[in-house]
């Protein structure tokens, strides 16, 4: 487990943690960008590897996901020494506190436990100075996913 001041990052290990990172999808992707829930939830997530960040009381704070082997192939261009990362979310109250950074550095971290060479993912343009900032770098064209605009990064692990 890794901590923060006020938080916990740690792979989802139970049923009532997926839940909870469910729960933090639903309430970022689904009600505050109108992903359709239909298209939130996929086969993926029965074999991705999820993170949670959780305040000390227990609520949850934010998620994430990493994909590896053949349930990424499609993400990272068919390499199977890549992880995808993907659904980082962070509930708005919990923002600027650093879960965002946690999550990632979690998911890095299981990825090089499961000796991967580095982590794509696909950022919102928004949140591509967040990546950036954290070691990954943008490559390919703008394309649209649920509707909002992304670009193609990755961080090659040390």
């Amino acid at each position: 487990m890794t901590s923060g001041e006020a938080f916990a990052v740690r792979v989802a290990a139970s049923e009532a943690d997926t839940a909870a990172c469910f729960a933090v999808r639903t309430e970022v992707f689904v009600v505050e960008q109108s992903v359709p829930e239909s298209i939130e939830y996929d086969a993926y997530d029965a074999v991705a590897v999820h993170v949670l960040a959780v305040a000390p009381d227990g609520e949850p704070l934010g998620t994430g996901r990493l994909l590896y082997g053949p349930a990424a192939l499609g993400k990272t261009g068919g390499d199977l020494t890549v992880g995808s990362l993907g659904r980082l979310a962070v509930r708005k109250a919990a923002r600027g506190l650093g879960v965002g950074v946690a999550l990632v550095r979690a998911i890095e971290a299981e990825a090089r436990r499961l000796g991967l060479s580095a982590v794509d993912l696909g950022a919102q343009t928004h949140a591509l100075g967040f990546y950036a900032g954290l070691g990954y770098v943008a490559y390919g064209p703008e394309f649209e996913d649920a509707g909002i605009p992304h670009r193609a990064m990755r961080r090659h692990l040390p």
